[in-house]
């Protein structure tokens, strides 16, 4: 079966691609090719249960990257001190 083929055999169920774990199996590589061209996530069933999602990979964020709504914050004192047992509230003591 060709990428065409598989194309229209995905998208022949409507908006939502969904595909078997038998089938997934069988055309992977394929299926790698169709998410990686179009960008869209198939679901891969079993029992006709959604079970995973294939997706294009994205790299993660630089998490040292400020956060814009913290911009401007100001930080008294140490923010990874220990706090004392009276400043917790009593129910999590």
């Amino acid at each position: 079966m060709n990428l065409t083929n598989l194309t229209r055999l995905i998208y022949a169920g409507g908006s939502m691609k969904r595909i078997s774990t038998y089938e997934a199996k069988a055309k992977l590589s394929k299926l790698i090719a169709l998410v990686e061209k179009s960008g869209e996530p198939i679901t891969i069933c079993r029992n006709n249960k959604p079970i995973v999602d294939l997706v294009v990979h994205r790299e993660p964020s630089d998490p040292l990257l400020q956060d814009p709504e913290l911009r401007g914050a100001i930080y008294h004192g140490d923010p990874v001190a220990p706090v004392s047992e009276e400043d917790w509230p009593q129910e999590l003591r």
